[in-house]
């Protein structure tokens, strides 16, 4: 069901150049896909901080005029905690490790990609207060002949969804924050049902609640309500702790067929499906009781944050779905899965 490239990994963090002298690339992780002049393309997260002295953790945060600072702290300083490599916590405050911008890279034969002289957008950076932190995991969608763009803002205001769009990768338009923190995996709908835009997106719960998929709908692809939990986690499973969205949800005959991730309490990530109802699509139909993709692979479980499959992007030509993803967070590989396959894999739910 689920066929690995025999040329993984495709990319890798020695595959992609600094944005800024200074800095070094960590992480490259998590690409949105989409078809451009012939090409595809992915959108990768590419994440970087300077290069790391004896006993001193430094990074950079932007201003909101586009230039960033560096900060630096003594890592045997009382109040500093980096237990977990994405995080820095000084004294009650939370950091990132590293900031991440957007990555165009194209393709002529799927597997082989390089940074292109044109279009013109090949770098998006992170811009205003909302984007401090940087701008991560970003979501394509082909909407009316035109790309809609959902990604995740971060500040020290916290997580929330941006959107961007664009008809040519030339010019692009930032509409801001759409779903305000805190929230992330936004993954649109590519046509109306019933008159309406959909939106599977991913509140997180603090003490009520949890990391559960969520479905919204809207009149214009900015404003979203009548928002819906379709999805949360299952106690004793390999989507135990948070599920979320990946790529456009895909229309097959039997309903919507999203391929998501899940993480247990170990921070194991996989992936899975679920098949929500055409006309309905808040309504659930099956899911996946066992992954479609896990972390086996050396390089799914070894890296900058191991044991992780993460997609946010896929094509579809008929029956074969080429599904791009991040692994370990310094990977980029590739996969080929069948959508009867998938539904045939998938359990009724109750």
């Amino acid at each position: 069901m689920t066929t690995r490239f025999d040329q993984n990994p495709i990319l890798s963090t020695r595959d992609i150049s600094p944005s800024h002298p200074g800095l070094e690339v960590n992480c490259v992780l998590n690409p949105g896909v989409f078809s451009f002049q012939g090409k595809t393309w992915l959108i990768l997260r590419v994440a970087e901080r300077p290069a790391q002295r004896e006993g001193i953790i430094s990074f950079p945060v932007l201003n909101e005029d586009g230039t960033f600072n560096i900060l630096e702290f003594e890592k045997g300083h009382p109040g500093l905690d980096l237990s977990d490599a994405r995080l820095v916590k000084y004294n009650n405050t939370t950091y990132l490790s590293t900031i991440s911008h957007l990555r165009l890279m194209c393709s002529d034969d799927d597997i082989h990609f390089y940074e292109p002289d044109s279009p013109a957008l090949t770098r998006l950076f992170g811009a205003g207060p909302l984007e401090t932190f940087g701008i991560e995991d970003c979501r394509v969608s082909f909407i009316d002949g035109e790309y809609y763009l959902t990604y995740t803002q971060v500040s020290a205001c916290g997580v929330g969804v941006g959107l961007m769009r664009t008809k040519d990768w030339q010019h692009i338009d930032r509409a801001g924050m759409i779903l305000p923190p805190h929230n992330k995996d936004c993954a649109l709908f590519e046509e109306k049902i019933d008159g309406k835009y959909y939106c599977l997106h991913r509140p997180s719960g603090v003490d009520l609640g949890g990391n559960f998929i969520w479905i919204a709908e809207s009149e214009n692809l900015t404003h979203w309500g009548d928002h819906r939990c379709i999805l949360q986690t299952r106690p004793g499973m390999w989507d135990s702790a948070r599920v979320g969205a990946g790529a456009a949800p895909i229309k097959t005959s039997e309903g919507w067929l999203e391929i998501y991730h899940g993480a247990d309490a170990n921070h194991r990530y996989c992936l899975g499906a679920v098949l929500l109802d055409l006309k309905k699509p808040w309504k659930v139909l099956a899911r996946s009781s066992e992954p479609l993709l896990e972390p086996v692979a050396p390089y799914e479980q070894t890296g900058f944050f191991g044991n992780v499959v993460f997609t946010n992007g896929h094509l579809v030509n008929g029956d074969e779905i080429t599904m791009y993803y991040g692994a370990s967070d310094e990977v980029i590989c590739g996969a080929k899965l069948s959508v009867k396959g998938i539904l045939a894999s998938l359990r009724v739910s109750a």
